[in-house]
């Protein structure tokens, strides 16, 4: 297996004209189902998001409202355990937040039951290329199987596969896709040097990222 360093530097190296050409051969539009916005009835919606992505939808225009880290964020469950008061441990990302329901706290349908999001205009890199991933080491696959591929390409199950895009939607899904992949290296590669094993009461959750061991409302755990 390679290094994270060296899955960084393919990743770095990803032509955006033969990411666009895979996605072109698979086929995508968004239907506005909003299946991956939502739970799948085992697990809550869990989307990763970056310590900047989350500051950014703190303070987004896309909607009415005043959020704060914990209204757009929360530790991702993956490696916590359930103690007295809930969930606790260490946990190395932070998901989307969600509803009482599970499904993503941003995601709003009509009467007709078509989906939207709230923030679109500021939505994560994860949700710009869903349903895409690139086929490097250490990079996060969205919820749902590969169902197809195409050189770097996998495409994860969603209802839009298949439809026709056109070359200039290919290539701006095909930037997005080749910066995510860039930076979840990067924060992987922050996360592995810069953890130490924090110092936490009972009942306490720590999240490490690429900026440091936060509490649960984002701030540094040292303050």
């Amino acid at each position: 297996m390679q290094s994270l360093e060296a899955e960084l530097e393919d990743a770095r190296q990803l032509a955006v004209d033969d990411l666009a050409d895979a996605i072109e051969s698979i086929g995508f539009e968004c239907t506005r189902c909003g299946a991956c916005c939502k739970d799948d009835e085992e697990d809550d919606h869990t989307a990763t998001v970056f310590p900047d992505e989350v500051r950014d939808l703190t303070e987004s225009d896309s909607y009415d409202g005043d959020y704060d880290w914990r209204d757009v964020a929360r530790p991702m469950p993956y490696g916590l355990s359930a103690g007295d008061d809930g969930l606790e441990g260490e946990t190395f990302e932070w998901a989307l937040q969600t509803d009482g329901c599970g499904d993503c706290t941003f995601y709003e349908e009509d009467d007709s039951g078509t989906g939207a999001c709230a923030a679109h205009d500021d939505r994560p890199l994860i949700c710009r290329t869903y349903p895409f991933s690139v086929a490097l080491a250490g990079t996060s696959q969205p919820m749902g199987e590969a169902v197809d591929e195409a050189g770097m390409v996998r495409a994860h199950e969603c209802e839009g596969l298949g439809r026709d895009i056109s070359r200039a939607d290919a290539e701006e899904l095909a930037r997005a896709l080749k910066e995510r992949a860039v930076r979840e290296l990067e924060e992987a590669i922050a996360v592995r040097d810069e953890y130490e094993p924090a110092d936490r009461g009972p009942g306490e959750i720590v999240v490490h990222d690429s900026e440091g061991a936060k509490r649960i409302d984002g701030t540094p755990l040292e303050e």
